[in-house]
């Protein structure tokens, strides 16, 4: 391997978290001392055409008012259509060449196609190394319903939940809507395989049960509709793994002042609105004990490799539920994960650094 070795940034995609994926490409290529690595970038337009980056180009990704940035189209961009398919448009096949030499990828792809266990594959196809988990973990760490039902095999608090599949909502759709009725109202309906909060809504009347899973099916055709926890406090932590274990962060709450109480994409990703992050949470001890080895516990539980965000709920009572896992969790400035650490004593380019090494001590194939 070169003494400066290259790395691929591979952002964008074809999912509707293409924006983000563009923002944290954007703080990382900083981050990465160039001295160090060379770099090279991989953008995916939102309709699958795959277009060289240099590292210039994507440092400049940014929020400009509120116009999200994108991939540009280098050719005349198609319909990108329902983005629950995949539409590949040119492909890998006839970019991958052109990077030449790519000793790691740092694939900072959000939601299907990219933190699913895809691109994973891809790379893992290609004999190439790259940062975060496998195929298997990002698969099952993106489908919360299946994550939670791996979770709860391994005695990991869960709430409760229903799971709509596609053949179910277009079978019986009156038989889907009266199995949600054994969770508590409030609950929240949201794509099984997204992230970000996108396509999520929160519905405390039965009556808007059903335009909620239209809403959610229009990003994925499957569904997850999960029991709300009154007052519950929103927590989370950061796993990144070591030469000895994993590690967990401090631990973090997000703190919400708007009415509703909901961290949507516009509190995540638009400084304006009004969230905190509040680092490290107040917490009791033990609590915060408990939550640090709960996300090591489910970093393990579901294969994970390299670094993943886990969140929960606390309620009034005191018991903390694992309401999922994030294996490749934002990067932005406003990200929670990137901020855990900095309060850990890892700051951002000691972490971009510290997962460029440990996938470049990976080994390829079977492991």
């Amino acid at each position: 391997m070169a003494k400066r070795p290259r790395v691929a940034i591979v952002f964008g995609g074809v999912s509707h978290e293409h924006a983000i994926s563009c923002l944290t490409a954007a703080s990382v290529v900083r981050a990465i001392d160039q001295d160090a690595y060379e770099v090279v970038g991989l953008g995916i337009t939102p309709t699958g055409q795959w277009i060289p980056y240099d590292a210039r180009a994507m440092s400049q990704l940014q929020i400009q008012g509120k116009q999200l940035p994108a991939v540009e189209e280098r050719t005349p961009a198609g319909d990108p259509g329902d983005r629950t398919r995949p539409n590949i448009g040119e492909g890998a096949a006839l970019v991958l060449p052109e990077l030449g030499r790519v000793d790691v990828a740092f694939t900072l792809l959000h939601g299907p196609y990219g933190e699913d266990g895809t691109v994973q594959g891809l790379f893992e196809m290609l004999g190439v190394r790259y940062v975060g988990s496998g195929v298997l973990a990002s698969a099952v760490g993106m489908d919360k319903h299946h994550m939670k039902n791996v979770l709860t095999a391994a005695a990991i608090p869960v709430g409760p939940f229903v799971a709509i599949s596609p053949r179910e909502w277009e079978d019986d759709r009156a038989a889907c809507l009266e199995s949600v009725q054994a969770l508590e109202f409030p609950v929240f309906v949201k794509p099984a395989r997204g992230g970000s909060s996108l396509g999520i809504t929160k519905v405390a009347d039965p009556a808007e049960l059903e335009r909620a899973v239209e809403h959610a099916r229009h990003y994925d055709p499957k569904v997850l509709v999960e029991q709300g926890f009154v007052d519950a406090r929103e927590i989370e932590c950061g796993v990144l793994e070591t030469p000895d274990g994993p590690r967990a962060s401090v631990v973090g709450e997000i703190v919400m002042h708007t009415e509703s109480g909901f961290y949507d994409f516009e509190s995540k990703y638009l400084p304006e609105e009004t969230v905190d992050l509040t680092i490290p949470a107040d917490l009791p001890e033990a609590v915060a004990d408990e939550v640090r080895s709960l996300s090591v516990q489910v970093f393990n539980t579901l294969g994970c490799e390299g670094l993943a965000r886990v969140d929960f709920f606390l309620t009034g009572d005191g018991r903390v539920h694992c309401n999922e896992i994030n294996t490749m969790p934002g990067f932005t400035a406003l990200s929670m994960f990137p901020q855990l650490w900095a309060a850990s004593g890892v700051d951002y380019p000691e972490l971009v650094d510290t997962l460029l090494q440990q996938a470049l001590a990976r080994p390829v194939g079977l492991r």
